[in-house]
């Protein structure tokens, strides 16, 4: 649809501005740059707030960067889902950065971690709103390199070194993806998604493409058995910095490789989404049985993130040869299971950090008796625990249901047991850290009071992880405009 230049430019503004922050923090006094991150958060979540009322009023639109139209130019859209990540990219962004202020005021990591902060925000911007597969790709590098310089950035060995396998498993997963660019330029002549999917999709050479990219992009959305580098990079860094992580940076691999599928997916890959599903079940299970048997809170809550990837995967056989019927409640169940789960993994993480701060320890052994003096921090963390386990009225509940029902409509009974056993396995890990806080402990002056931004940021996203399954069907008809399950325009 045709919009007025200054609202299409919204899509423009929402990386430059960004981007320009990124560089006036590295520019300004260390004192600063904190606060004029602050400061620009209310530009960048007003951008994006005009951004959903243009989609609401016009439908999908599209900006010719330059004035070259696809496929010769660079072009970025706003649709359903793209609008709809970059309204949760604020959501999730803008508690982590008040959590970040209070969280590291006065300390060294401070002084790099608000450039790569605004890098990491202008690249899932740019992943969210491009169409074609090469600035794709681009956004995905920056990404990368931005999220492992935020892990590196507590400095000791056992951060450097999850850095380092979190940066070999994205090179590793870039080339894979580098490859698939290669032979769909070579066998199409075009990287726009738009013209890509108008080819002819029966050709082996898109086939091996979607293949290739498509693996490259599990590694880096950490799908099991690819996960291993996942756990100590969300684990071992800053709170703030695992939350989003876990939130943010894992979903836009996978929101590639949806709009992969869309555009690329040639006829008769039932048996292909049917293996991409059963890993994902795996996923369930394993990530699952690995956070009840952890030790250390916040590798409980990373390895949960394993589990929890597990679900995205079942769009899959959910969604390809079931029916236009079930394919649409799966994808409405998918898009509901990433929005709530990034509240409330963000969430979790946040409360785990804050948990950690007051008993000075990343021990779950260790939280015996905080149940007492912690209340707020306790809440939050279980508030979004309903959500991963799937408790109404939570995000996490509708979007299971969602599923489940997309499951019965396409007779798959499999998945229907993965949802289920699933929930079970989550709500054990979830239950060990209450089983541990409510244990008689050590008088009160064992704990810390951590600052009252770091609980409020906690608690504001739990709340909205609970509260979006009671406001989700506006949402998700918004997310499939310009989908093959909603209107174009």
């Amino acid at each position: 649809m045709t919009v007025q230049p200054a609202t299409a430019n919204l899509l423009a503004w929402l990386v430059m501005l960004p981007l320009a922050a990124a560089v006036l923090t590295m520019l300004l006094p260390l004192r600063l740059r904190a606060a004029a991150s602050l400061v620009l958060l209310a530009p960048m979540t007003l951008l994006a707030l005009m951004l959903g009322a243009a989609l609401a009023t016009h439908g999908p639109f599209v900006l010719a960067l330059g004035g070259w139209a696809t496929p010769l130019g660079i072009a970025l859209q706003a649709d359903g889902p793209a609008v709809g990540m970059t309204l949760l990219t604020v959501a999730i962004s803008v508690p982590c950065a008040i959590h970040a202020a209070a969280y590291l005021r006065g300390h060294a990591e401070a002084e790099y971690f608000w450039a790569l902060f605004w890098f990491l925000w202008a690249s899932l911007n740019t992943i969210w709103m491009s169409t074609d597969i090469f600035n794709l790709y681009v956004g995905i590098e920056l990404l990368g390199l931005a999220a492992v310089g935020l892990v590196a950035l507590r400095g000791d060995a056992e951060a450097l070194a999850a850095a380092m396998r979190y940066l070999l498993a994205a090179l590793l997963g870039s080339l894979a993806y580098l490859i698939g660019v290669a032979l769909l330029y070579g066998g199409h002549g075009s990287l726009s998604l738009a013209h890509l999917a108008q080819t002819d999709h029966a050709q082996a050479t898109t086939a091996v493409a979607l293949a290739a990219m498509s693996l490259g992009l599990a590694l880096k959305t950490a799908l099991f058995p690819l996960h291993a580098w996942l756990p100590p990079a969300h684990g071992g860094a800053l709170t703030p910095v695992s939350a989003l992580l876990s939130a943010l940076v894992i979903k836009a691999s996978f929101f590639i490789m949806l709009r992969l599928w869309f555009a690329l997916a040639p006829p008769g890959l039932s048996t292909a989404a049917t293996l991409l599903g059963l890993l994902g079940a795996f996923a369930v299970f394993w990530g699952g049985w690995k956070a009840l048997r952890q030790s250390r809170l916040k590798h409980l809550v990373a390895y949960s993130t394993v589990a929890q990837i597990g679900y995205l995967f079942l769009f899959f056989p959910l969604a390809i040869g079931t029916g236009e019927a079930a394919a649409r409640l799966a994808w409405d169940g998918t898009m509901l299971m990433l929005i709530s789960h990034a509240l409330a993994k963000a969430a979790m993480f946040l409360a785990a950090g804050n948990l950690i701060l007051a008993i000075g320890s990343p021990r779950i052994a260790d939280l015996a008796g905080i149940g007492r003096y912690r209340q707020f921090s306790l809440l939050s963390f279980g508030i979004a625990g309903v959500g991963i386990m799937g408790l109404p009225p939570s995000g996490g509940f509708g979007a299971k249901w969602l599923l489940m029902q997309s499951a019965l409509a396409g007779g798959g009974w499999l998945w229907v047991a993965v949802l289920i056993g699933g929930g079970l396995l989550s709500a054990a890990y979830v239950f060990k850290v209450f089983r541990h806080a409510f244990i008689e402990g050590p008088k009160r002056d064992r704990f810390e009071d951590p600052p009252a931004a770091l609980e409020i940021t906690a608690l504001v996203l739990a709340l909205v992880s609970l509260m979006i399954g009671l406001a989700a069907h506006g949402p998700l008809t918004w997310l499939r405009l310009g989908t093959p399950f909603g209107v174009s325009e």
